[in-house]
Formats: C-alpha cells, sequence, structure tokens
C-alpha cells in the first residue's frame, strides 16, 4: 500500500530516529503521517519544531501492527503560528517601538517645555524664600521617585486582596506594607486599630467617616472654622450659606473658643453637645495653637452618646513623636492628612477602633442597644470605596509607606522635638517685640499672630510677606464682639525645619516678620484703604526690594530636601 501518493498530501514515515532495519525482538515504533514543510515567502521550507506538537490535532491508528499518529496544523492557528515565527524580521515592529519611545520616553523639559519652565521657577522660589505655612513641608527624594513613578498606570478599585480588577498583586503587597507601618508609626495594636490609607485628602476623610457612619440630616459638632476649626467639620457663614459638605449633608452646631483668652470653652461645649446631641463629636483643627483636653472630649462623647473623631491633621507629626497627649487612648476615630507634619505625600488617612468595646464608658444614649463589637472598619472601608471614591492612587499609596518608615524613626522624633523648639523660638522672639499672640503663645507647632493692634488685615500682610518671599497665611480672628475679623497670620515652623533651622534662625525670621509688618503698616497709610493700588507697585517697592533680597541671602544658606539647585 503506497501511502505517499494518496491525494491528502500526507507522507508516511518512522517517528523514531533508529536507523537499523526493525527486528521481530524489537518493539514496536511508532509512526507518524506528517504535512510536508511548507514553503515560505524567501523559497525555504517551514521546518516544524518540537515545540509545535502542541498546536495540532493528533489522531493514533495501527498499519500492520505498528501503532502510528496523524498529526494536522489547526486550521484557525496555522496562520498565526507562521506569522509568530516571522514576527522577529518584521520591520513594521520597530517603527512601532520607535513611536512609542517618541511620545512615552520624553523629559519633561522636551515634551512639554512650557510647565516645565514654570516648574522650574516654582522649585526656584521654594529655594530663595522662607516657607512658614504651618501645613506645608518638603517631602525628601525618595517620596518624590515613589510619586512620580510607574505606579501611577495601575488602576486598583477596592481592597487588598478584594480588587475590581487583576494584576494587583504588587499594588496589593505596598498598601499592605502601607497600612501595616501606618499602625507602627502610631504605636497602635493591629488587632485594636484597623487604618484606611486610601483617601485623597484629609477632607475626603473626614466625608468618609460620615457617610459610613451617618445618615443623612444627622448631627455633627466641631470647633468653629473662626476658633481655629476645619471648614470639613462644618461651617455657615454669618449669613447662613453651608460651606462645606460637612453642612450641606448633615446639620453642624460648633463650639468656640473663648474671646478673651483663644482656648477653648470646654463648659460651653458641654453645655451645648448635651443640647445638641450630635451623632460624632469633632476634636481637632487648623489653627489651634494649644493642647486639646481629649479626656474631657471623652467624657462629654459619652454623656451625649456621640463617637468621638479626632481630626489630628496639623499635629500627627507631633503625635507620632510621642511629643503630646495622645488621642489614640480616648478616641473612636481618627483622620489626618498626610503631607503636614508627617512630610509625606499629599492625602488622608483614617484610624478606627476594632474589635471589643470597653465594658463601660460613660452614659450611653442607646445603652442596652449597642453591639459590644465595633463595627467601624466595614463602614468607613464601604465609604471610601465604593461611595465616594474611584481607585486609589497607588503612586501615592508607597510614598506614603516611605514617609511612614522615617516617622518610626529615632530621627524623626528629633526632628519634631526640634519643630516645637522653633516655634517657642519664633514666638518668644515675637512676643519681645510686642506682638500679640492668640493664647500668648503655642504648645505645638504653629503660632496665631493678631495683627489688629498694629492696624494691618491678615490679607493685605500676607501678600506684603509673599512680595518679599516670605509666605504664611491669613487667618480670621474671632473678636471679642464676636465678629469674624480677617485680621491675623497663621505662622508654622516645620518647613523649614526640614531644610536645618534652628532657634536662632527663627530669631532672623521673626527679624523679617517684624519689617514686612512696618513695610505693610507704611504702604497702608500712604494708599489708606485703596489697597489694590499699593499691591501694584508692591514688587518694585524699594523697601520690598531690600527685604526680599535680605530673605533670599538667608534662605538660600540651607538645604533643600528632594532636589537640588
Amino acid at each position: 500500500m503506497d501511502l505517499s501518493h494518496s491525494q491528502s498530501n500526507l507522507s508516511l514515515g518512522f517517528s523514531s530516529s533508529h536507523a537499523s532495519p526493525l527486528r521481530r525482538s524489537d518493539p514496536p515504533v511508532p509512526l507518524q503521517l506528517l504535512e510536508p514543510p511548507q514553503p515560505l515567502e524567501n523559497g525555504s521550507l517551514d521546518v516544524e519544531s518540537d515545540d509545535d506538537d502542541d498546536d495540532k490535532e493528533v489522531e493514533e491508528f495501527r498499519i500492520l501492527g505498528h501503532s502510528m499518529c496523524l498529526k494536522r496544523r489547526r486550521d484557525c492557528d496555522s496562520s498565526s503560528s507562521s506569522s509568530t515565527k516571522r514576527v522577529s524580521v518584521d520591520p513594521d515592529l520597530d517603527a512601532r517601538k520607535v513611536a512609542v519611545r517618541a511620545w512615552g520616553c520624553q523629559p519633561l523639559s522636551i515634551a512639554d517645555p512650557d510647565i516645565h519652565e514654570i516648574m522650574e521657577k516654582e522649585k526656584k522660589r521654594q529655594f530663595r524664600g522662607i516657607e512658614l505655612i504651618a501645613s506645608e513641608n518638603f517631602v525628601c527624594r525618595a517620596v518624590m521617585e515613589a510619586l512620580g513613578s510607574h505606579l501611577t498606570n495601575k488602576y486598583s478599585e477596592g481592597m487588598p486582596g478584594a480588587r475590581y480588577y487583576g494584576g494587583n498583586q504588587y499594588i496589593d503587597e505596598i498598601e499592605t506594607l502601607c497600612c501595616e507601618r501606618a499602625l507602627n508609626a502610631f504605636g497602635l495594636d493591629p488587632k485594636c486599630w484597623g487604618v484606611n490609607v486610601q483617601p485623597y485628602s484629609c477632607t475626603s476623610a473626614n466625608f468618609a467617616v460620615y457617610t459610613g457612619l451617618l445618615l443623612p440630616g444627622d448631627r455633627i459638632m466641631g470647633l468653629d472654622t473662626p476658633s481655629g476649626g476645619n471648614t470639613s467639620h462644618g461651617y455657615y457663614t454669618p449669613n447662613g450659606k453651608k460651606v462645606s459638605g460637612a453642612s450641606i449633608f448633615f446639620e453642624s452646631l460648633p463650639y468656640k473658643v473663648n474671646p478673651q483668652t483663644g482656648y477653648i470653652d470646654y463648659d460651653k461645649l458641654e453645655e451645648r453637645a448635651l443640647d445638641f446631641r450630635p451623632k460624632i463629636l469633632i476634636c481637632g483643627g487648623s489653627s489651634y495653637p494649644r493642647e486639646w483636653d481629649y479626656a474631657r472630649f471623652r467624657h462629654i462623647a459619652d454623656k451625649c452618646g456621640a463617637v468621638l473623631l479626632c481630626d489630628m491633621a496639623q499635629i500627627s507629626g507631633i503625635i507620632a513623636a510621642k511629643e503630646c497627649v495622645n488621642p489614640f487612648d480616648y478616641c473612636d476615630i481618627v483622620t489626618s492628612t498626610t503631607h503636614k507634619s508627617l512630610r509625606g505625600p499629599r492625602g488622608g488617612i483614617i484610624f478606627y477602633r476594632k474589635g471589643s468595646k470597653p465594658r463601660k464608658r460613660g452614659i450611653l444614649l442607646s445603652q442596652g442597644h449597642e453591639s459590644d463589637q465595633y463595627d467601624y472598619e466595614e463602614k468607613i472601608n464601604f465609604a471610601v470605596f465604593p461611595s465616594l471614591q474611584g481607585g486609589p492612587h497607588n503612586n501615592h499609596i508607597a510614598a506614603l509607606a516611605i514617609a511612614l518608615k522615617q516617622v518610626a524613626t529615632p530621627e524623626y522624633k528629633a526632628y519634631m522635638q526640634q519643630v516645637k523648639k522653633n516655634a517657642q523660638a519664633l514666638a518668644c522672639a515675637l512676643q519681645r517685640r510686642k506682638c500679640r499672640l492668640v493664647t500668648g503663645g503655642t504648645d505645638n507647632h504653629l503660632i496665631l499672630w493678631d495683627l489688629r493692634p498694629l492696624g494691618l488685615t491678615g490679607k493685605f500682610y500676607e501678600k506684603v510677606c509673599e512680595a518679599c518671599h516670605i509666605t504664611l497665611n491669613k487667618i480670621a480672628i474671632f473678636g471679642d464682639n464676636g465678629t469674624i475679623i480677617p485680621g491675623g497670620v497663621r505662622v508654622g515652623t516645620p518647613a523649614m525645619t526640614s531644610r536645618g533651622c534652628l532657634e536662632p534662625d527663627f530669631e532672623t525670621m521673626a527679624d523679617f516678620l517684624i519689617r514686612a509688618a512696618h513695610i505693610a503698616s507704611i504702604l497702608q497709610r500712604e494708599h489708606g484703604k485703596l489697597q489694590k493700588t499699593a499691591l501694584k507697585g508692591l514688587e518694585s517697592n524699594r523697601d520690598v526690594v531690600e527685604l526680599r533680597a535680605r530673605v533670599e541671602v538667608f534662605a538660600i544658606q540651607f538645604a533643600m530636601p528632594g532636589f537640588d539647585i
């Protein structure tokens, strides 16, 4: 039987490499019916390798007592298999690679010279100026590298181990490590505390807490914004306008500071809380220079049946360094930014209690109906995603993990101690020059300077300082008559401490601030209430130019974290 001339165009061959004739004692040798090699475009033969066996259909049968198999390429794979062998010599692939690199691998200076030029100007501004905004800081190069990394490419909605997308095994490792470092940085037991590192900001973190624990229209109570609170704790303007989402979707009533002392009036706070009965009582603020009495807050929260939330955004670094009273000993939930005194990337974080509740904690309104277990974890995590946010910013989470690793070091504790020393030195230097400070000083990293005795507003003084390359921010001062007067500025020490400044350096900065106040007073006398006219010629004003030159000579002495000039 001659199979070599069959119409199937198949040939008969031995699949064994034996060269000697078969003997009766030899075991049967399987034979294969093979398709003839197909000629390629260049005339050569397409020789198949053993690796191609998986791409063929196999049919076994026997001829004359010998086992044989028929192998045939699958029709759907024949064209793709042939093209795969020739892909390396496809000239179009090289062209596509060049095209991708053309837009994907250009440095910023080439890809967008306009943005690059503006960014370089901002870099020089930071280096040549004095940064005294209490909520700003300078991050290290490692944090910058993580923020500008390939991690921004990955979508990872959900929590570690429960993502809506694939390919997140390493993202899960990063976020899990970040959570572990967050708990370690603040000395928290993972059995008693959980953490969510996905919020985009502290405002987002606070709103996630409200969304998870409250219904629309439920009540919250926080420090009044003119008293040093934050708008994310709820705020209405004097004419009743709802400023923040917290006041739009929930009912808020603030507590206030004593207008004579600048300290929180805890007696009135307790009286208001018992009348208002908030579901969440908030401690913490943006512009409060003194310690918080968390024990008193705990007592009040228990009396009115409220969850106690601490927004530690301004002082989180001081808390981590154990240089102030610890809110974790008293509060149910703690939120924070990650970019202020923590020296991390811009974002938010939420800590929440979990596990068993204490057996007795004050007088609870719903006593007898509450569970003995904290139930914050699932509610808060669900509020962050999917209720309020989409995918987390993985580059931010990696950068935060880097910053939190630093927070747990002795070097960081020494840094925060110096931040407080520098704030004390700056406060004393201004007070020696007869400046009025709200509460008469500071317990943390910031001071509030009341400019009203100088006849200045915070807005005008801020502009004059900015022209002199000193950045700080205006604040409202709660006046003795109960009205809001934008007559002050907030001054902080973390950023310049990160550049290596010590107490004598802040004495020098106090001189610059006083000189700027004198310039502002002169301009105000010359132009009266026409401050817009005064601001037009501010940059070229002789006194401003002289002070700006002094500031720059002073500032460029100090190193800049993260980059070189």
